[in-house]
């Protein structure tokens, strides 16, 4: 059974400090970790506001899983999952 659409959303920055030492670290290229470690911070939080959001409504899980992240303004950004919650039974 569809229950309809489900979503958890958040919007975070990095503070001053981490926002140094991510610069820092693109002068030296490759994986910029604190942006890495906000981006998957973000995606998790998000997630669990979701996963909250569809339990109020009754399901059991969600379909259909997707993240979309946008930029708010300069080094904020906001991450949205979104999916559609469902009741699922087993058969027989």
């Amino acid at each position: 059974r569809q229950l309809g659409v489900v979503r958890g959303i958040t919007v975070r920055s990095r503070s001053v400090i981490g926002q140094m030492g991510a610069q820092i670290q693109t002068i030296f290229g490759g994986n910029i970790t604190l942006y890495t470690e906000l981006c998957e911070h973000a995606r998790e939080e998000a997630f669990e506001l979701m996963m909250q959001h569809a339990q109020q409504a009754g399901a059991n899980a969600i379909i259909g899983m997707r993240y979309d992240a946008n930029e708010v303004a300069p080094g904020t950004a906001e991450v949205l999952a979104y999916g559609t919650a469902v009741v699922m039974e087993r058969e027989g």
